[in-house]
């Protein structure tokens, strides 16, 4: 909703910056995707190599 408000602001006071706004959203958007997937694939490797490291700790706490 903030977004919204904000872009109705920017449409009052230059609305072609604001149409520019809503045409390079959706672009930007699907730019940016393949590094997010990217970033959830890391973080799950790096969950899992932390457990693999932490895993005879845990067994021997759980002793």
């Amino acid at each position: 909703m903030v977004q919204f408000l904000l872009w109705c602001i920017l449409f009052f006071f230059c609305w072609p910056l604001a149409l520019l706004a809503l045409i390079a959203y959706p672009l930007v958007w699907l730019f940016l995707l393949p590094f997010r997937l990217v970033g959830i694939a890391v973080h799950g490797v790096l969950d899992l190599v932390a457990a693999i490291i932490f895993l005879p700790g845990r067994l021997l706490r759980a002793i």
